[in-house]
């Protein structure tokens, strides 16, 4: 495992560049994949929210209620 890919130098302080686990500890990191952040040991996932601006929400309309199937 290569340490240099989770921690960076600034000035003279160590600074993490991945989130850890907050079920684990601090010394668990979260994997980054294109849509998610997931911890290895405990499967903790967190999903990135994509094409949603700052401050704005989104609404959809709601469902369609459908006839059950015995008719009432």
């Amino acid at each position: 495992m290569d340490a240099s890919k989770y921690y960076k130098l600034e000035g003279d302080k160590l600074v993490r560049t991945h989130r850890s686990c907050p079920k684990c500890g601090p010394s668990y990191f979260l994997a980054n994949h294109y849509d998610r952040s997931s911890c290895g040991k405990c499967g903790y996932t967190v999903f990135k929210r994509k094409g949603i601006a700052k401050g704005k929400t989104t609404r959809r309309a709601p469902r369609k209620r459908m006839k059950s199937i015995d008719g009432s």
